[in-house]
């Protein structure tokens, strides 16, 4: 009984982002919601390709050096072919260290990597921005604000993406994986493995 309620309430806030919009269609603030929380750029952007589920997902955020943000903190969840949600993940933020080309001098980048499952279809993640007065907020407030979907996918009953491994893949059918996806599975991604942060680009 707490297992099919707990299921219920990650069903329940993950219908905030992926209730709305298209199968393969990804989801995110608008520019003006992401500069009134303080922001200045959120990655993956728009334009990003569909990631791979195979590897972990960089996940960055842009701001000005004299913020008073502190900290933040990533909120991610991953969802898989078969339809299930895993439980949502809290991740603190690093700043970036190694350089950013065409970063300004007065901007600052905070990134994280999202493990996922090899069977994920999409993620969806918010965050949780810190304060030198103490206080905090989450961006967005209530759901999540950002859905990026991977590269192999299956929902509503059609596959897409630009990729087929997840069809080839034992288990990865729908069906066939729902016993084992009750439990969430980590490290299967090869951290950083091919990606590299963009370019800072539609930055005012």
């Amino acid at each position: 009984m707490r297992r099919l309620v707990a299921l219920l309430l990650v069903s329940m806030l993950s219908l905030s982002v992926s209730a709305a919009g298209q199968s393969g269609e990804d989801q995110e603030l608008s520019r003006e919601e992401i500069r009134e929380s303080g922001l200045e750029f959120v990655w993956p952007d728009p334009e990003a390709s569909p990631f791979d589920s195979r590897h972990d997902i960089w996940i960055a955020v842009l701001f000005e050096e004299d913020s008073n943000i502190t900290s933040i903190e990533v909120i991610t969840q991953v969802c898989i072919n078969t339809g299930v949600c895993f439980p949502p993940e809290t991740d603190e933020m690093h700043l970036k260290e190694t350089p950013t080309e065409n970063l300004a001098d007065d901007m600052k980048i905070f990134e994280s990597w999202a493990d996922v499952d090899r069977t994920a279809a999409y993620i969806n993640w918010k965050f949780v921005l810190h304060h030198e007065d103490g206080s905090s907020i989450d961006v967005p407030e209530q759901g999540f604000g950002w859905k990026h979907w991977s590269n192999c996918w299956w929902d509503n009953g059609t596959w897409g993406g630009t990729d087929t491994h997840c069809q080839e893949e034992e288990g990865g059918l729908p069906g066939f994986a729902a016993p084992a996806a009750a439990e969430p599975m980590y490290g299967r991604g090869r951290r950083g493995a091919g990606l590299h942060p963009p370019r800072v680009r539609g930055v005012a």
